[in-house]
């Protein structure tokens, strides 16, 4: 006896699923059937492509900048802020070898420079606050090189003195807030030291890392003069205000 929901309009039974196997069914497929021969175009059917619009085409290789993404440059701008802040070096060396890294072309070197200059220059605030609150305390406490601590102090003191505003191109930002330097004209000298270091020292490498490539082209060789210009220009400055204020040193 047939099932009684079998012949209902719309019913999926076993017979309705039994009928909706049978249609999908095609002759001479199956398991035991040989494969369908399938005619491949000849090559003068294929149409042309260019060679420049294949080349475009093709999905861009992945580099480190894809691979490492955001953590490069919050790598460097970490460094940086350290080395602002008040831990020697590392933040010459994270901004060298990032432009390095940008001319052979696994990071951006603008991307590079950018996140060097907001590293310095919030590490320059915290090493400022630092200094401000606890400065004094930290150089004038008893220890190891107590005296070395006291003569910097007393050094940043006196070319503050001296040189006003422009000390911050030779002081730490301890230093100038220790020095009790007023926080709006930290600020703004600070981005100032900050941006110049950058564009001496990202340039350089960045330059330096393409002749070191073989790319002697005049952008290159642009990059490596740029930056050892204004390294040279912050050199003799410092070096000619360092000479005008060494009388005035001397009689006080």
């Amino acid at each position: 006896m047939p099932h009684p929901e079998s012949h209902a309009p719309g019913a999926k039974g076993p017979g309705s699923r039994a009928r909706a196997r049978r249609r999908i069914i095609v002759p001479g497929i199956g398991p035991n059937s040989p494969e369908p021969a399938i005619e491949l175009p000849s090559a003068a059917e294929v149409p042309a492509m260019p060679f420049e619009e294949f080349f475009l085409s093709a999905p861009p290789v992945a580099n480190v900048d894809e691979r490492y993404g955001v953590w490069a440059y919050f790598a460097i701008f970490a460094l940086m802020l350290c080395s602002s802040a008040g831990v020697p070096f590392i933040g010459t060396f994270a901004l060298g070898g990032g432009a390095v890294l940008a001319s052979r072309g696994e990071l951006d070197l603008a991307a590079v420079l950018v996140a060097s200059i907001l590293g310095g220059e919030i590490g320059g605030i915290v090493g400022y606050h630092i200094g401000f609150r606890w400065g004094r305390r930290i150089m004038e406490r008893p220890g190891h090189r107590q005296e070395q601590r006291q003569r910097l102090l007393t050094r940043g003191e006196q070319l503050y003195q001296t040189w006003g505003r422009l000390a911050v191109f030779v002081t730490t930002a301890m230093i100038s807030g220790a020095a009790h330097m007023k926080f709006s004209q930290f600020v703004v000298w600070n981005l100032i030291t900050t941006t110049a270091f950058v564009l001496a020292v990202g340039p350089a490498s960045y330059g330096a890392g393409k002749i070191a490539h073989g790319h002697h082209d005049a952008t290159s060789i642009a990059f490596l003069v740029f930056g050892l210009a204004v390294a040279v220009v912050l050199i003799w400055f410092t070096r000619r205000r360092r000479r005008r204020d060494k009388p005035v040193t001397a009689a006080s």
